[in-house]
């Protein structure tokens, strides 16, 4: 029998965030970052000639004067365990950044919240979303060899945005609800709500909520429009 839950009644299911986890342009982890916050710490960086064409920037795209040498660079976004999580070499090489990140922060954030999904016996729904494969754009699809040894489904299913949470749900075998996000800059918020709201009418009993955003190749600047 379903059990029908009043307004009021909800607002009395108390919520709490139990585990974090993120990467940030100058801050590895969460405490670094909070330390940043409070420190007033600017994490834009400011890009030399030299090394936006050493990044294969056109010189003449440089030349105008709307261009910003200006960008945010997250560090060690190459580096992957891919057997920990199950990828072979060949799978890791072709899978986005964004995709690599959210997977490693979400197994983190378990960690910090003293779970494990092998040992935890609730529900863990995953809510999240990601950027436009810039990887996909850039790295991928001027190099078609690359593609062809994982085939173009693997490397579709890797670098699309849909796949985001549903492939976390499937590689950490969480068995929550699992919804990819795509609100633009208010992804990563919309997922916090329908976490809430999935906890609220019980669906799950953890909810893992964030973003990703990681543009490749991250020396570069923008044109300002």
């Amino acid at each position: 029998m379903e059990k029908l839950t009043t307004l009021s009644e909800r607002h009395e299911t108390a919520l709490a965030i139990i585990g974090m986890a993120g990467r940030f342009p100058g801050a590895s982890d969460i405490a670094s970052f909070w330390e940043h916050l409070v420190g007033g710490v600017k994490s834009i960086r400011f890009f030399s000639e030299e090394e936006l064409l050493a990044a294969g920037v056109d010189p003449e795209q440089l030349k105008q004067p709307n261009y910003v040498r200006a960008g945010t660079v997250l560090e060690n976004v190459e580096n992957f365990d891919a057997s920990f999580f199950g990828y072979s070499p060949r799978e890791a090489q072709t899978m986005d950044p964004q995709h690599r990140l959210f997977l490693e922060c979400a197994w983190e954030a378990l960690e910090s919240a003293a779970y494990t999904a092998e040992t935890y016996e609730g529900l863990i729904g995953v809510f999240g979303g990601s950027a436009l494969s810039t990887y996909m754009l850039y790295n991928l699809m001027p190099r078609p060899e690359i593609v062809q040894e994982v085939g173009l489904v693997q490397a579709s299913i890797s670098n699309d945005k849909d796949s985001l949470a549903t492939a976390v749900s499937y590689k950490l075998n969480l068995k929550g609800p699992s919804f990819t996000i795509q609100t633009f800059c208010s992804t990563s918020l919309v997922a916090a709500h329908l976490a809430c709201q999935s906890l609220l009418n019980y669906e799950c009993d953890l909810a893992l909520a964030g973003g990703v955003a990681i543009s490749v190749p991250q020396i570069r600047g923008y044109t300002y429009e």
